[in-house]
């Protein structure tokens, strides 16, 4: 009795173990299929992940350095041409200020050139004063209206030594204060700057 008791253990237990292979083996297959299915795992993330050789690192390296020469190159390039487009607009500027004035100067110069050629068979001078006060007045006149200029400086004026400048002095018993005795060049401002004093004979009170 006791020994067949004993028979159905062993039994039992060599059932049970084969049962647990078999699901060992199950498993196993499942996860084999599993890599399968999956390419990225495994060996092929192990090729992805693998690490460059010394070679290939100076290589990379080496290109990227001629990738920023390049650049560089390029960068420099353009700013020189951009340096000397500047320079070139700048004296561009500067040697053609003047040429809107001069154009409108050109008016006044034809004028002279035609009472200079009306005088040679003149008989009566005082047409030709009259001519080139005209020219004179359309002159003054242009340079006042479009460029601002004034001019200043008349007999009688307050003496100012920021717009005058004093040649000389004169004693005067009459004056209470410093005034303009005579005005041998005008003086003129562009606007609200003086761009040539006028030249001057004072007057001054008595001592």
């Amino acid at each position: 009795m006791a020994e067949e008791k004993t028979e159905n253990q062993t039994e039992e237990k060599a059932a049970s173990q084969e049962e647990a292979a078999a699901d060992s083996q199950t498993a196993e297959g499942d996860a084999a299929k599993t890599d399968a299915d999956n390419p990225s795992s495994g060996s092929g993330t192990a090729e992805e992940k693998k690490e460059l050789t010394p070679e290939e690192k100076i290589a990379a390296l080496e290109k990227e350095n001629a990738d920023l020469k390049d650049q560089l190159l390029r960068r420099a390039a353009d700013f020189d041409n951009y340096r000397k487009r500047m320079m070139k607009e700048k004296q561009d500027t500067y040697d053609y200020a003047n040429a809107g004035l001069l154009g409108d100067l050109l008016d006044s110069l034809d004028n002279f050139d035609r009472t200079i050629d009306a005088a040679k068979d003149a008989k009566d001078a005082k047409s030709i004063a009259d001519g080139i006060k005209m020219i004179n007045k359309a002159l003054v006149k242009m340079l006042e209206d479009k460029y601002g200029l004034v001019g200043y400086g008349k007999e009688g004026d307050e003496f100012n030594p920021d717009e005058h400048e004093a040649i000389g002095r004169m004693e005067d018993e009459k004056a209470k204060k410093e005034t303009l005795a005579q005005v041998y060049l005008k003086g003129y401002k562009l606007k609200d700057k003086v761009i040539r004093h006028a030249k001057v004979m004072v007057k001054v009170p008595k001592q």
